[in-house]
């Protein structure tokens, strides 16, 4: 086993060397670089030949990706967080041999930017519950309804779609995943501006939208399978990340206690300071050890774990990061409305505050997430479900 792993180290090392030998990364366009590190299958280390990656383990990634960042190359999941982080692992998971083909590259290199169509105004903890509807016609699905919280959707040429397509059936049963056009007849997208002034989130709106029957995600009926692989990814995605040591958000607040005057520096504030820095540092190596266990890329529940952890976490240290400015915490600058091209983009310790609030609603709130590891991690008994064995379209609603 330890001959093995090292032979795959020793292959992912020489497609490194290799991609940085023949193209300099400061200096190559981001898409050239970027789309010969899918062919060399540095993409994702854990998929198979041909789809971005090598076969070897996930642990690996972290290899590439500090190697590509030492060069000072471009990073695809901040040119497509949606896309790297949650709808390529699906792809890649339930996708045709087709669909593996046409969207994996140009997702990788920011080419075509991807979202994720989940949430509703009536069902978002509850996501089995949602009602936009795809009926089938002929060699098509013909879509109906609206989803909302999208994060870059305006941006989006893809969207993963989950829709009901069997209302007679149990909720979590009558659904199917379909990719469908962003920039189609009867797809609508419209602003959701946030307090930070910008709108990151959309909803968007399906009247008639018609999106080819190839296009489905799995096979009909396995909306709700292929959705969790993107809701474990995208918790992964949120809160997995192994960042170094006193980096993210506490360095920000290690920065500014730095810059107290010496009379600021009280022993309460700086117990607080320590106490925040340990549970990020705790947060970082839980990541650590999550990674080492998750097999092939494919995540479980420690997911969830990370997801959490960071949610609260994030919010915390930036509330001590405000206090630590004082008056100037107040100022924020302009509300001006923006559509920004990237996510989770900040520019001053006021907006990173503010827009940390999404932290623990975003990816399933921190109460989903509670109840995730009360029951698949500790074996609570789960809460009672009353609508588990009865038809969708027999559940009341408001």
């Amino acid at each position: 086993m330890t001959e093995q792993m090292t032979q795959d180290e020793q292959l992912v090392r020489t497609q490194v060397a290799d991609l940085l030998a023949q193209l300099p990364a400061k200096t190559t366009k981001p898409i050239e670089f970027l789309g010969k590190q899918f062919d060399l299958g540095l993409a994702w280390v854990h998929f198979p030949l041909g789809c971005g990656g090598l076969g070897v383990s996930p642990k690996f990634q972290k290899i590439v990706n500090e190697e590509i960042g030492k060069a000072g190359g471009p990073s695809a999941y901040a040119r497509n967080p949606i896309g790297y982080g949650m709808c390529g692992p699906t792809v890649v998971e339930w996708g045709s041999d087709a669909q593996k083909a046409r969207y994996l590259r140009p997702l990788f290199t920011g080419e075509e930017i991807w979202c994720q169509l989940f949430s509703e105004p009536g069902s978002g903890s509850d996501f089995a519950g949602l009602s936009a509807k795809g009926v089938r016609d002929g060699d098509e699905w013909v879509v109906n309804g609206q989803k909302v919280w999208t994060t870059l959707a305006h941006l989006s040429k893809w969207g993963l779609l989950v829709v009901r397509t069997d209302p007679d059936a149990v909720k979590h049963a009558g659904l199917t995943a379909l990719i469908v056009d962003m920039h189609a007849p009867g797809v609508e997208v419209r602003p959701l501006r946030q307090m930070t002034g910008e709108a990151e989130f959309n909803e968007v709106y399906f009247t008639d939208a018609k999106v080819p029957f190839s296009e489905t995600l799995g096979s009909t009926g396995d909306g709700w399978r292929v959705s969790l692989t993107t809701l474990m990814n995208e918790r992964v995605a949120i809160g997995g990340a192994i960042p170094q040591q006193g980096s993210g958000p506490i360095r920000e607040a290690v920065r500014l206690w730095n810059a107290l005057s010496p009379e600021r520096k009280d022993s309460a504030t700086k117990d607080r300071l320590m106490q925040l820095w340990s549970r990020a540092e705790v947060a970082r190596l839980t990541n650590i050890r999550a990674g080492q266990s998750r097999k092939m890329g494919v995540p479980g529940p420690e997911g969830s774990i990370g997801k959490m952890v960071s949610a609260d976490l994030n919010k915390e240290t930036y509330e001590f990061c405000i206090d630590l400015l004082g008056a100037d915490g107040m100022l924020y600058g302009s509300y001006e409305f923006v559509r920004p091209d990237s996510a989770m983009s900040f520019d001053s310790i006021p907006k990173a505050f503010l827009r940390a609030r999404a932290n623990s609603i975003e990816g399933g709130t921190s109460e989903v997430m509670r109840n995730i590891l009360g029951e698949r991690v500790l074996g609570l008994p789960g809460d009672v479900r009353v609508d588990r064995e009865m038809p969708w379209s027999k559940v009341p609603r408001n």
